[in-house]
C-alpha cells in the first residue's frame, strides 16, 4: 500500500512540476522529471488517473456539469417550479452571469480546463519519453489521454459554444487566449480521436478495457460520431470572423468546408460499423442495465455488456442518483427518515403516454410515485414524474447510507447510441435498408415479448424523412433520463419547436383534450396497487370501469389546478409554461453555464 501511495503521489507531483515548468519556465529540483515520469508505465499511468481526478471535484462533473448540462428538453425538465430559485433558472433557459450555482472560483469551466491541462502534459509527456510508437502500452495511454481530452472539450463546447482552444500545455506566454470558433476545435477533436482509435484495444480485449471507466476502441469511435454529428449540425453560432465579438450569430449549420456531412458522415459510420461488426458490446436486457447502473455493477465492458465509458467517479464521489434517483422522503434506502434525496429532474408528464404500452422502457423509465419514509411507493401528482432508471431500493450490493455522494457512476456512451447513430448516418447517406438494419435492434430490445411489432413498424418505414422522424422518437423513447436529448435537439434545429410542442401537450393533458381525450374513461379518477417496490396504476389509458380487487382510489388526478388553500397545483399554466422563460435557441451557447474564475474571452 505504501509503495501504490507513494508511487501515487509522485506521478501527481510530476503532472505538478512539469506544469510549473511550463508555466514558470522553472524546474523544481524536488521532484521526477519529465523523462522519469513519462518512460515509466505505472507513473505515466497516474498521470491519466489525475485527468479522471478532476471530474470528482466537487463543483466539476460531480455536483454542477452533470447535475444541469441536460435539461431542459421536450422530454426531460426540472421537477421545481420557481422564477427567482437560481438552479430553475438554469433549467429555464435564464440563468444570469453571476448565477451562484455556476459562478464560482471552482466551478465546471475551470476544472475541465485544468483536466484539459493536466490531459495535454500526459500527450506532450508521451510523445517525447514513452516511446509510444514501438510500446503498445505507452500508444493506450496515449490514446487515452487524447479521448479524454477530446470527450471533455465536447462538454465545453456542449455548454459554452465557442471557448479557447487549449491543445498544448500552457506557458508563461499563453496563459491568456480568446476565444476560438468551434470548428476549429471540432477539427482538432476528430483529428486527435483519427490518432487515438488505433491505438485502443476494443472493450474486454485486456483487464484495462474490460473496465468502463477506461477508454477503448468502441468508446473513442462513438465520440467520434458524436462530435461529427454535433459538428456538422445546427447551433447558435456567430457569424463567421466574429467568435469573441458578442455578436450572437443565428442559429445555422457551419460554412467550414471540412466539417459538412458529406465529408465526415461516412468517416463516422466506419467507425461505427467497425464497433458493430468487433461484436466487442451488445444490447443487454434493459431493465438489467438500469439495475446494474445503480449496483455499479456498470464496470464491465466487453461481449455481452452494453456500457461502453462511464464518469470514472470513486465509490465515495458522485451525486446521480443523490439528484436523479426516484425521489425519497425519508426512506432506508435513501439514507433514512432525515434524509431526502433524488427527484430534481423528472421526465415531462407526457411522455409516459408517448410510450407504446408494451414498450418495456415505459415504466422503467417513467415512475409516478415516489418513497416514503415507511420504505413504500406512495403516488404522485400527475405534475411530478421521476426517471426509474435511477432507483434507490436497486442499491443492493452496496446500499447508499446518506450524504452528498453515492458513487454512482453515470453511464457517458452506451452500445445502444452506436446502432441509433449508425441508423441516423447511413439514413443521411441514403442507405434506408442499412438504417433500418441498425435500427431494428433498439426497437426489438425495447419489445421484449413483442418482437413482431417492432419489427412490424421498422417495415413500415418507407421513405428517409420516416426513418429520420422514427430516430428522432426512438432515441428520446431510449435515453429519457440520459440528459442527450436537448442536444440531440440543437443540432437537428428542432430544440425550441419541439419544447412548444411539449407545453402543448402537456395542456392537452391536463385539460383531457387531443391526443389525451382517452385519459378521461375514469372522468380523471386513477385506481392503483402497491405491488411490494412499485405502484401499478389502473386508468391512464382509458380504462371504463374501476378494477376489481383491492385498488385505492386517487381522486381528480388531472383535472384539479387548484386546492382548497388557493395553491396551484398540478399542471398549472405557469408550471407548463415554465419549461422555458428565455429563449432556448438564443441562451444556449452563451448562458448555459457561467463562471467567475475565468473571462472566456481571455483564458
Amino acid at each position: 500500500m505504501k509503495k501504490i501511495v507513494y508511487i501515487l503521489s509522485a506521478a501527481v507531483l510530476a503532472v505538478t512540476a512539469v506544469s510549473c515548468e511550463k508555466f514558470l519556465d522553472s524546474k523544481s529540483p524536488s521532484t521526477f522529471d519529465s523523462a522519469t515520469v513519462f518512460s515509466n508505465y505505472a507513473l505515466t499511468e497516474n498521470t491519466i488517473f489525475s485527468i479522471a481526478q478532476s471530474f470528482g471535484e466537487t463543483n466539476n462533473y460531480r455536483g454542477r456539469y452533470l447535475s444541469w448540462i441536460g435539461l431542459n428538453s421536450d422530454i426531460e425538465w426540472y421537477n421545481t417550479f420557481k422564477v427567482t430559485d437560481e438552479k430553475y433558472q438554469i433549467a429555464g433557459y435564464s440563468q444570469l452571469p453571476n448565477n451562484s450555482q455556476l459562478n464560482l472560483n471552482n466551478g465546471p469551466f475551470a476544472k475541465m480546463y485544468e483536466a484539459i491541462e493536466r490531459a495535454n502534459l500526459c500527450i506532450e509527456g508521451i510523445r517525447e519519453f514513452g516511446n509510444p510508437g514501438e510500446n503498445a502500452d505507452m500508444a493506450y495511454l496515449l490514446g487515452e489521454a487524447l479521448t479524454l481530452r477530446a470527450m471533455i472539450y465536447y462538454d465545453l463546447v456542449r455548454a459554452w459554444g465557442d471557448v479557447p482552444a487549449r491543445f498544448e500545455s500552457t506557458t508563461s506566454e499563453t496563459i491568456y487566449k480568446a476565444k476560438e470558433s468551434r470548428d476549429v476545435i471540432f477539427k482538432q477533436l476528430l483529428a486527435d480521436l483519427d490518432e487515438a482509435i488505433p491505438y485502443l484495444p476494443y472493450p474486454g480485449a485486456n483487464a484495462t478495457t474490460s473496465r468502463t471507466d477506461r477508454v477503448n476502441k468502441l468508446f473513442a469511435e462513438g465520440l467520434y460520431a458524436r462530435i461529427a454529428l454535433m459538428a456538422s449540425g445546427y447551433a447558435q453560432r456567430p457569424d463567421d470572423g466574429m467568435v469573441g465579438t458578442g455578436d450572437l450569430g443565428t442559429n445555422r449549420m457551419t460554412n467550414d468546408p471540412d466539417l459538412q456531412k458529406s465529408v465526415l458522415y461516412p468517416k463516422a459510420l466506419a467507425y461505427l460499423e467497425d464497433a458493430i461488426s468487433s461484436h466487442s458490446a451488445s444490447l443487454e436486457d434493459f431493465e438489467s442495465l438500469w439495475r446494474n447502473q445503480s449496483n455499479r455493477d456498470n464496470l464491465v465492458a466487453g461481449p455481452g455488456h452494453e456500457s461502453l465509458f462511464v464518469i470514472p467517479f470513486s465509490d465515495g464521489r458522485g451525486r446521480w442518483n443523490y439528484t436523479f434517483a426516484v425521489r425519497s422522503e425519508g426512506s432506508s434506502f435513501a439514507g433514512g427518515a432525515t434524509v431526502t434525496r433524488g427527484g430534481d429532474a423528472g421526465p415531462v408528464p407526457t411522455m409516459w403516454f408517448d410510450y407504446d404500452p408494451n414498450d418495456v422502457r415505459r415504466d422503467i423509465t417513467c415512475v409516478n410515485w415516489r418513497w416514503n419514509n415507511q420504505d413504500e411507493p406512495e403516488l404522485v401528482g400527475i405534475q411530478r414524474w421521476y426517471f426509474g432508471k435511477y432507483r434507490w431500493d436497486w442499491m443492493t450490493r452496496d446500499p447508499y447510507k446518506g450524504g452528498n455522494d453515492d458513487g454512482v457512476k453515470p453511464v457517458v456512451l452506451r452500445y445502444a447510441d452506436i446502432l441509433l447513430m449508425a441508423a441516423e448516418i447511413a439514413n443521411e447517406l441514403g442507405d434506408l435498408n442499412a438504417a433500418k438494419a441498425y435500427f431494428l435492434p433498439v426497437r426489438e430490445r425495447a419489445f421484449k415479448g413483442h418482437e413482431e411489432q417492432a419489427e412490424n413498424y421498422v417495415s413500415r418505414i418507407a421513405s428517409k424523412d420516416a426513418m429520420f422522424d422514427a430516430i428522432v422518437d426512438e432515441r428520446a423513447f431510449e435515453f429519457c433520463g440520459e440528459m442527450t436529448r436537448k442536444f440531440d435537439l440543437i443540432r437537428w434545429g428542432m430544440l425550441k419547436q419541439k419544447m412548444d410542442e411539449a407545453k402543448a401537450k402537456m395542456k392537452n393533458l391536463r385539460d383531457l383534450t387531443g391526443e389525451y381525450a382517452q385519459v378521461n374513461g375514469l372522468e380523471g379518477d386513477v385506481y392503483y396497487q402497491v405491488d411490494g417496490r412499485n405502484i401499478i396504476i389502473y386508468g391512464f389509458s382509458g380504462e371504463a370501469v374501476k378494477p376489481s380487487g383491492a385498488w385505492e382510489k386517487k381522486a381528480e388526478y388531472f383535472t384539479k389546478t387548484v386546492d382548497s388553500k388557493g395553491a396551484d397545483t398540478g399542471l398549472y399554466n405557469a408550471l407548463v409554461e415554465g419549461i422555458y422563460t428565455g429563449d432556448p435557441e438564443q441562451h444556449i451557447s452563451r448562458t448555459t453555464m457561467a463562471t467567475r474564475a475565468f473571462n472566456t474571452d481571455a483564458l
